[in-house]
C-alpha cells in the first residue's frame, strides 16, 4: 500500500509541475516539453503498475481509487488490463 501511495503522489506531483508550466503561459521549448511528457508518462505507468501490485496484495478496489484518484471504472479497466479481476 505504500508504493501506491507514493505512486499516486508522485504522479500528482507530475501533474501540478506540468500544469504550473501551462498556467505560467512560459514558452516551452520542445525539449522540455518532451521531458515533461516523459516523466509524467513514466509516473503514469508506475502508478498503474502500484495499482496492480496493490490489488494483488488484497487492496480493494474502493482504497485504490481513493488513493489514485481515478473513477471506478479507469481503476477496473487498469487492473483488468493487468490481469487481476474485479473483487465485486
Amino acid at each position: 500500500m505504500a508504493n501506491l501511495d507514493d505512486a499516486a503522489r508522485a504522479y500528482r506531483a507530475a501533474v501540478a509541475a506540468v500544469e504550473a508550466v501551462v498556467a505560467a503561459g512560459r514558452p516551452a521549448r520542445s525539449r522540455n516539453l518532451a521531458h515533461l511528457r516523459k516523466v509524467l508518462i513514466g509516473h503514469f505507468a508506475a502508478l498503474d503498475e502500484a495499482m496492480i501490485e496493490a490489488a494483488q496484495d488484497g487492496v480493494k478496489q474502493t482504497e485504490i481509487i481513493k488513493v489514485s484518484g481515478y473513477s471506478r471504472e479507469h481503476v477496473r479497466t487498469i487492473l483488468r488490463a493487468g490481469g487481476v479481476e474485479s473483487d465485486r
